[in-house]
């Protein structure tokens, strides 16, 4: 459905600009990537009239923000409601960031709802407000939602919590996944000053979940400040594996889940969050165990520890910072291969490129390095100066490209090999575009 606001007037520049138009016109509007703060997008929020009565479920975390939100997508669609699911980055299209009922939105509905926020944002009276891409992307997505018949909407923090965009709109529900150290330049250096961020989204006398085996001080401490109703895992609510079957256990609910379709063990943790978030929640939205069950045994997301392709096998995997490569070693370690384990390895520069390096260097035979053509990206011959200085006789080509590496990677493996292609979210994309032609 596309709301009579689309008809408001705007600089007559954009009114007829493509999907693709449009995404090169707000990246260039902020001179700034990042830009902490909430004021400028409350502002637009208020022109806008953006006051949605649905439940908002909102996702901060390190890692597992995008299975978390996932997984509670499919199960209340499992449920049969009507679900917004606001996620970022995108893989391939920036569509797959905003979806109704796991559909992306459509181009022109996407056209709509940044001529909305355009219009607000440039108000001849009140004067023009300067955005950051991801803030109007965030605005865009609740406007959008807004204009939809929408039962429930998930929506997952771009970086930290307290000062990101999306902590504009007030939850019904907030989720920690985990806390490490990653964007520190803009979060801090500690894991007590992250975890201070991201539990800025918790609100008092709200569900607060956290998902982190040992959760800083600091989000603890602010939850009880606020007096948040605070729910932690390993005190109030656990998962365990019993005869290959998972088992979420709290004071009052037992659910077994004989499947969960997201490869990894640390799954675990970030599904006994959702289960905790659904089953409190029930009295808003009534959700079966048969639909949580379900639903967690056929939620997929693309991107983490994904099979592309068998003979050999490749998987892709964003593991962009050290817990993120821990789990990627888990998985490998924990998944038989009869083969070499080859990586197809590409990261950005301000990233803790050791760090992941050194979780993974004992688990790769050869390494397939790769430049990633974005002004953060790091070039092959960097990488590959970290890892000799970890291993001196590691195997290693460079390549220009993360397509050149990985068809080079094709052309060497055995069928019994797997190929492992990780780093970033530009990595996995370039594996995919590739493997799709």
């Amino acid at each position: 459905m596309i709301s009579k606001q689309a008809s408001i007037q705007t600089p007559q520049i954009v009114q007829h600009f493509t999907a693709v138009q449009w995404l090169s016109y707000i990246e260039a509007l902020h001179p700034k990537a990042i830009s902490m703060g909430l004021e400028r997008v409350a502002e637009v929020a208020t022109r806008l009239k953006l006051n949605p009565t649905f439940p908002i479920i909102t996702v901060a975390g390190t890692n597992g923000k995008g299975s978390t939100c996932a997984m509670l997508s499919a199960i209340y669609c499992k449920a049969d409601y009507q679900v917004g699911c606001y996620t970022s980055p995108h893989l391939i299209r920036y569509n797959e960031r905003i979806q109704i009922n796991q559909q992306e939105i459509s181009d022109e509905a996407l056209c709509v709802a940044f001529i909305a926020i355009e219009s607000a944002r440039c108000d001849a009276i009140l004067g023009e407000v300067c955005l950051t891409y991801f803030e109007i992307s965030t605005l865009a997505a609740m406007w959008h939602f807004c204009q939809q018949q929408l039962d429930v909407v998930i929506l997952e923090v771009g970086l930290g919590g307290r000062l990101d965009a999306v902590n504009v709109f007030e939850p019904t529900c907030a989720i920690v996944t985990t806390v490490d150290l990653d964007h520190m330049e803009y979060l801090g250096d500690t894991r007590e000053k992250i975890g201070f961020e991201k539990a800025g989204i918790y609100r008092t006398q709200k569900l607060a979940i956290c998902g982190d085996d040992e959760p800083p001080n600091a989000l603890i401490n602010f939850a009880e400040e606020i007096n948040a109703n605070l729910k932690l895992i390993n005190r109030d609510f656990s998962v365990q594996k019993i005869n290959n079957v998972w088992q979420y256990l709290a004071k009052n609910h037992q659910l077994n889940i004989p499947k969960l379709a997201l490869n990894g063990d640390f799954q675990r943790n970030n599904a006994a969050c959702v289960i905790t978030a659904v089953i409190a929640l029930r009295h808003l939205l009534l959700v079966t165990d048969a639909n949580i069950v379900t639903a967690l045994a056929s939620v997929t997301l693309i991107g983490r520890f994904f099979s592309l392709q068998t003979l050999p096998t490749i998987i892709v995997d964003v593991a962009h910072n050290p817990q993120a490569a821990l789990s990627l070693a888990h998985n490998l370690k924990t998944t038989p291969c009869t083969g070499r384990t080859i990586a197809v390895f590409a990261m950005l520069q301000d990233k803790d490129i050791a760090g992941v390096v050194q979780v993974l260097l004992p688990i790769f035979d050869e390494w397939f390095l790769a430049d990633i053509h974005h002004p953060r990206g790091a070039k092959a011959s960097a990488l590959q100066v970290i890892i000799i200085k970890q291993n001196p006789h590691a195997i290693i080509q460079n390549h220009a490209t993360v397509a050149s590496a990985l068809q080079t990677a094709c052309k060497v493996s055995a069928k019994n090999d797997r190929i492992i292609v990780f780093g970033s979210f530009y990595t996995v994309t370039d594996a995919i575009l590739l493997l799709r032609k």
